[in-house]
């Protein structure tokens, strides 16, 4: 489902000496680092954990995105990535590391991780990122920050898919600072990591609140 509010410059994130779109190809420099993060608040399971392992997998992603650069398509073919800002770590990891701490604050269950304890976990979360761009508008001052991550439920042990869903959001942002273009990633990458949680436990059968 996509939505497309109108982002306020100040939210929680500042760059030193933002710089416009328009400077992408300026010698390089410093640059400043940022991250996704699991939102702040998460479902939380009600009664014990389950008890199972549940591993999340590194998401799958093309070479455009398994980077830590900050990607901005300005027109569908072309690829640019800001030259003042990067995650703090590739994409995909971002991804993983996120999705592991936020499902691990649900306490849904008995262990979350990247590999699992021993040779298989119970349960395996792997998922796909095919969109995690912003993208300009033509005509238009702003842009479009987009997200698209394919999410399947596997039983590891058989290595059956329980349930996928295809999540997709997107965020409208008023202008093409790094400033506006961070904010509208982590706005939208918080929305769809909420979405995949709520989904997960779901699908497991977990009453959270």
């Amino acid at each position: 489902m996509l939505r497309f509010p109108v982002l306020a410059l100040p939210i929680l994130l500042a760059l030193s000496g933002c710089s416009a779109l328009g400077v992408l190809n300026r010698a390089s420099a410093p640059q400043d680092v940022f991250e996704l993060r699991a939102p702040a608040t998460v479902p939380v399971a009600r009664g014990r954990p389950q008890n199972v392992d549940l591993v999340v997998a590194e998401p799958a992603a093309g070479g455009a995105l398994d980077t830590d650069g900050i990607m901005v398509r300005p027109s569908p073919s072309q690829i640019q990535y800001l030259e003042a800002a990067r995650w703090s770590e590739s994409a995909p990891v971002m991804w993983q590391t996120a999705l592991v701490d936020g499902l691990e604050r649900t306490g849904a269950f008995r262990y979350v991780g990247r590999r699992p304890l021993s040779e298989i976990g119970d349960y395996a979360l792997v998922t796909s990122l095919s969109d995690f761009q912003a993208e300009i508008v033509p005509g238009a001052a702003g842009a479009v920050v987009r997200v698209t991550l394919t999410a399947r439920l596997l039983r590891e042990e058989d290595a059956a898919v329980l349930a996928s869903r295809r999540f997709t959001d997107a965020v409208a942002i008023a202008e093409t600072s790094d400033a506006a273009i961070i904010a509208g990633y982590v706005a939208v990458g918080q929305q769809v990591l909420a979405e995949v949680i709520g989904w997960v436990l779901s699908v497991r059968g977990v009453q959270a609140g």
